[in-house]
C-alpha cells in the first residue's frame, strides 16, 4: 500500500462534472489499495472573481493594507472545491473528509498573500488515512502563529500538495493539470513542441522560475529539498484509464541525471511576458549602492529577477533590474519616494513592454558555445538583446515583448527541440 498525494488544478475542478470525474479517478486509486490525500485548487476563475469583488469595493487597495482580508476572502475558493470533492467522493461510496489548511494545521508565516509554509502537523491526516478515509486538504492556504488565515500566492496549491507529500513522506505526488506533461516549450507558441518523458529537478526548477506555468517554483523547490517523487500529468484522460498506464504517463521530475538526459544540450525554452524593467540612472558608483536600491525593494516583499549595472563613467552608473509586471508601479513609487531622494540619482526609467526568453538544459554544463548559438539565432531574426542572465544550466535574455514568439520559435528550431530524443 502506497501513500499517494494528488493535486488538481482549477481547470480540473472547473465544474461539477469535472469534480465528479476527479472523484472517480481518486476512488479508483483508493480502491487499488492506496492511501489517498488530495489537494484541490479553487474552481477555475473563482479566485479571480473573489478578488475582483474586493477590487470593486476598494479600487486603490494594496496587499499590505488589505492583505489579511484578501486572504480570508481568497481562501474560501479552495474550501468550496474541497467540500464539493468530498461530497462527490462520498457519492462514489468512498468515505472521505475535507480540511481547510488551518484545521490540519498547515502553519505559515504572516506574509499575507505571499505566505510561506513553516510546518505541517500530519497527525490528524494520518488518523483519517488509517481509518480508511480519503483526505482532502485545501491548497493555497494555511494559518499563521496568531491564528489568521494566510494564502501562499498564485499557484500556491502546487506548493501545498508537495509540502503535504514531503511532510507525510508520500511515495509519490501527482500534479494533475490541463496539459499532459512538461513540454520543450509552450505548444501554443510552437506546435512542434514535444512532451518530455523525464526532466531533471534542476531543469524543472529553472523552467518554473523562468516562466513555465506547468509547476509553481516553490513546489519544485520543496520537491527538491525533500526529494519528493513528482509527476505532471493530465486530468483530462479518461478517469478509468488503466492504473499502471496512468502511473507512468506524463512527465517524471527526476533527481538523478542519467546518460540519456545528458545527450540533450538544451531541454526546453521558457518564456515570461509578465516582466517589467526599471532603470535607475546616474547612480553614484560607490560601495553599497546595489543594496541601497534593492534592499528597499526586498523589504517591500517585491521579487527582483534580472540585474545589470553598467560601466561607470565620471563616477556615475546606471542600474537596471526586472520585477513582475504587477509590482512595477509599486516599485517605481517606492524608489521615487524612499530611494531616489537619498541616492543622488538623476531619474528613473521604466519599460513594461519587455519579456524574458530562456534556454534550459543540464547538458549546457559540458558543452561550449551554447550562449553564442542562442545570441546568433536571435541576431539572425533581428532581435535586440537588452539584458542577459546566466546560470550553470540556463541562459536568459530580456527582449522587446513583440518579438517573444518569434524568439521562442527560432530558438526551438536552432536547438533541434522538435526532434525526438535518441
Amino acid at each position: 500500500m502506497a501513500l499517494i498525494v494528488h493535486k488538481y488544478g482549477g481547470t480540473s475542478m472547473g465544474s461539477t462534472e469535472r469534480i465528479r470525474n476527479v472523484a472517480k479517478r481518486v476512488a479508483k486509486w483508493a480502491r487499488a489499495g492506496h492511501q489517498m490525500v488530495v489537494v484541490p485548487s479553487a474552481m477555475s476563475g473563482e479566485t479571480n472573481r473573489l478578488l475582483g469583488l474586493a477590487k470593486e469595493l476598494a479600487p486603490s487597495r494594496t496587499s499590505s493594507a488589505y492583505g489579511r482580508e484578501l486572504d480570508m476572502l481568497a481562501a474560501t475558493g479552495e474550501q468550496a472545491s474541497s467540500a464539493l470533492l468530498a461530497i462527490a467522493l462520498q457519492g462514489e461510496g468512498m468515505e472521505s473528509v475535507s480540511y481547510a489548511g488551518w484545521q490540519v494545521p498547515i502553519k505559515t508565516n504572516s506574509a499575507y498573500t505571499k505566505a510561506r509554509i513553516e510546518s505541517i502537523d500530519d497527525k490528524r491526516v494520518r488518523a483519517d488515512l488509517a481509518a480508511g478515509r480519503v483526505v482532502i486538504i485545501t491548497g493555497f492556504q494555511g494559518i499563521d502563529e496568531a491564528g489568521h488565515i494566510t494564502t501562499l500566492g498564485r499557484g500556491g496549491s502546487d506548493t501545498s500538495a508537495v509540502a503535504v507529500a514531503a511532510a507525510m513522506k508520500a511515495d509519490e505526488c501527482l500534479i494533475y493539470t490541463d496539459v499532459d506533461g512538461v513540454y520543450t516549450t509552450d505548444p501554443r507558441v510552437v506546435p512542434e513542441a514535444r512532451r518530455l518523458a523525464t526532466v531533471s529537478f534542476e531543469e524543472m526548477l529553472e523552467m518554473a522560475s523562468l516562466g513555465s506555468k506547468v509547476l509553481q517554483i516553490r513546489s519544485v523547490e520543496f520537491a527538491g529539498k525533500y526529494k519528493v517523487p513528482l509527476r505532471v500529468l493530465s486530468s483530462f484522460t479518461p478517469w478509468d484509464i488503466d492504473l499502471d498506464e496512468e502511473a507512468k504517463s506524463g512527465t517524471l521530475i527526476t533527481f538523478e541525471e542519467d546518460e540519456k538526459m545528458e545527450q540533450a544540450v538544451v531541454s526546453g525554452i521558457a518564456f515570461n511576458r509578465d516582466e517589467a524593467k526599471i532603470s535607475v540612472l546616474g547612480v553614484p558608483d560607490k560601495p553599497g549602492i546595489a543594496y541601497h536600491i534593492l534592499g528597499a525593494v526586498a523589504d517591500a516583499n517585491i521579487e527582483v529577477d534580472v540585474i545589470i549595472q553598467n560601466i561607470s563613467k565620471d563616477g556615475k552608473t546606471d542600474f537596471s533590474f526586472t520585477v513582475h509586471r504587477n509590482d512595477y508601479a509599486r516599485t517605481v513609487d517606492l524608489l521615487k519616494d524612499k530611494v531616489l531622494p537619498s541616492l543622488g540619482a538623476t531619474e528613473i526609467e521604466g519599460d513594461t513592454k519587455i519579456c524574458k526568453v530562456s534556454i534550459v538544459g543540464i547538458g549546457m554544463r559540458s558543452h561550449v558555445g551554447i550562449a553564442a548559438k542562442m545570441f546568433r539565432s536571435l541576431s539572425e531574426e533581428g532581435i535586440n538583446i537588452q539584458m542577459i542572465s546566466t546560470s550553470e544550466i540556463k541562459t536568459s535574455v530580456v527582449i522587446d515583448e513583440k518579438y517573444m514568439e518569434l524568439a521562442v520559435r527560432a530558438l526551438h528550431k536552432a536547438f533541434d527541440l522538435d526532434q525526438a530524443q535518441a
